[in-house]
């Protein structure tokens, strides 16, 4: 029978290993880069395949062949499709999207300009979906086949069916243009440009930290109209999947349980059917948040709002592709923090994701 060297044993025993945090570190930036790289790659190559000659948006269709050879040559085209990604991801890791052809300015400074008015606007429309629509949802499912359930249901296929230009269109024509009850299309009146300094960019906060009432009050009316619009959107997804949800819970056999206990039905939907139905919501109300940054677009348009959907269309209006690709660019970004908080929430809200 061989013999095993005990010191062998022991060694192979105190082999080091990371710890888990430095694990978990670790997969999470495998991901991350994973999934960067593919964003960043799919990107870039539709902006290269379009039928968009980017030398010809600089210069113009009528300069001369000496001046196109040479832009052409300076953005790098002549190089294989492979340098040429590696030129723009290595150029994107160092915060450098290229510079817009539309504005002159570095695509980067465009997007911290138009961002933060799509994030203002898309989480005043997150906000009203989830402070109306869980609720809504809940008592849907409750009172199934009831009047209030055949009330949500009808606002959540009115969300749905709607077309979104055209409810903007009909709210300003009926509550800006003949009732005067909210302001017009824009961000801000005209006659507050410039008294309050960017911060964050969002100019609810902005216009707060620096106690500039006026302009906060004249910025939250110009945000009441096209919140609501994307509000009714979010309210109709979010109240039909809560009460989706909730039935799917309500039917299991704990609650029945807990019912013949003689436990309050406050206790039984809240307590029981609704928090095991948390995590589900969390991925709907992320997935949702993410949709209204990144579908945004005819709301921006019909209201006149600065943001970053509004800024990529007329972007790719304009053949700026250089913008095209860095909004596209930022908004898989944030689908993907989106999904790293809901994945954080997860263990918050489920001991048994812990």
């Amino acid at each position: 029978m061989a013999v095993v060297d005990p010191s062998v044993t022991a060694g192979a025993a105190k082999q080091p290993s990371l710890p888990p945090f430095l694990l978990k570190i670790a997969s999470l930036a495998y991901t991350l880069g994973l999934t960067f790289l593919g964003l960043t790659a799919v990107t870039f190559i539709i902006g290269r395949v379009m039928p968009v000659d980017p030398v010809i948006a600089i210069v113009g269709d009528r300069a001369s062949k000496e001046t196109y050879e040479a832009v052409f040559f300076a953005l790098g085209l002549d190089k294989p499709i492979l340098v040429q990604y590696w030129i723009y991801i290595t150029s994107v890791l160092r915060g450098d999207f290229g510079t817009s052809i539309m504005t002159a300015r570095p695509v980067l400074t465009d997007i911290l300009i138009f961002f933060p008015a799509t994030l203002e606007l898309a989480t005043v429309g997150i906000i009203i979906g989830v402070v109306f629509g869980v609720p809504m949802g809940v008592l849907a499912a409750v009172n199934q086949g009831r009047l209030i359930d055949h009330f949500v249901r009808i606002v959540g296929l009115f969300g749905y069916s709607v077309p979104v230009f055209w409810f903007g269109m009909v709210s300003l024509l009926v509550f800006y243009a003949r009732l005067d009850w909210f302001p017009g299309p824009g961000r801000i009146e005209v006659y507050y440009d410039g008294i309050v300094t960017q911060v964050t960019g969002v100019i609810l906060i902005d216009s707060a930290l620096q106690k500039e009432w006026t302009v906060f009050w004249n910025a939250a009316g110009h945000l009441v109209l096209p919140g609501i619009i994307l509000g009714t959107f979010a309210l109709a997804y979010v109240a039909r999947m809560t009460r989706s949800f909730m039935l799917d819970q309500l039917s299991q056999e704990y609650v029945l349980t807990a019912r013949v206990k003689g436990m309050s039905e406050l206790a039984v939907i809240w307590r029981h059917a609704f928090r095991n139905v948390l995590i589900q919501l969390i991925t709907i109300i992320g997935l949702t948040f993410a949709s209204l940054l990144e579908g945004s677009v005819l709301t921006e348009t019909v209201f006149a709002w600065p943001g970053i959907g509004q800024y990529i269309t007329n972007s790719l209006f304009n053949s700026d592709m250089n913008a095209v690709i860095g909004g596209t660019m930022v908004v898989g970004m944030c689908f993907i923090g989106i999904n790293m908080i809901s994945d954080a929430l997860y263990k918050i809200v489920d001991p048994r994701v812990r």
